[in-house]
């Protein structure tokens, strides 16, 4: 017998029936117990396999962290249960931003066709001084009316995205505006001088 073969732990080995191959065996054979339970709590199939998929990956980073004498079903239960509420915490976060889009739209004026023709031209061409995504954004909801959602389409991103894109945009637009014609543009430009 070898040094090294004396030295590995029983442990160790992918062998034994508590093993790294044992334990992810186990978790493989209530795979359909798992994706039941998840689909249960989140009511899509599709979300329940997205989250099953993520919580496999942190079970083989974290498998390490599984004390002894615990049952590797329930620790792997116990792992759904917090991707359970990752889950809805996320989708809370995303219905407040959609919301806030909401009601920043719905109190909006459409502004009458004198007044945007009076809109100082350089601040349209200071879309140009701005990352490309954001000058997308502001020019297709801002100037030609396309709603968040249609953008968000458009650009393959979730409307949650592009709310936050349009979001940033316009923080970048307002700064540019400040920079190029002083601290006093926050009224708007309707007496330009530049």
């Amino acid at each position: 017998m070898t040094a090294v073969a004396k030295s590995a732990s029983p442990a160790s080995s992918p062998m034994r029936p508590g093993g790294p191959s044992a334990l992810s065996e186990r978790l493989i054979e209530n795979q359909d117990r798992f994706l039941r339970f998840l689909e249960q709590r989140v009511g899509s199939r599709q979300t329940a396999e997205e989250i099953l998929q993520d919580a496999f990956v942190r079970f083989f980073e974290k498998g390490g962290e599984l004390r002894d004498g615990e049952l590797v079903v329930a620790w792997f239960y116990r792992i759904l249960r917090n991707a359970i509420i990752d889950h809805y915490r996320k989708k809370s976060v995303e219905h407040r931003v959609m919301d806030a889009v909401a009601a920043e739209s719905a109190t909006q004026v459409e502004p009458d066709d004198a007044l945007m023709e009076q809109t100082c031209s350089c601040v349209v061409q200071l879309l140009e001084t701005l990352k490309p995504e954001y000058a997308e954004a502001i020019r297709r909801i801002e100037l030609e009316s396309v709603s968040v959602s249609d953008f968000a389409a458009e650009a393959k991103i979730s409307p949650n995205n592009a709310a936050v894109r349009l979001h940033r945009a316009r923080q970048s637009l307002r700064s540019q505006t400040v920079a190029l014609c002083g601290a006093g543009t926050s009224s708007g430009c309707e007496d330009c001088s530049c």
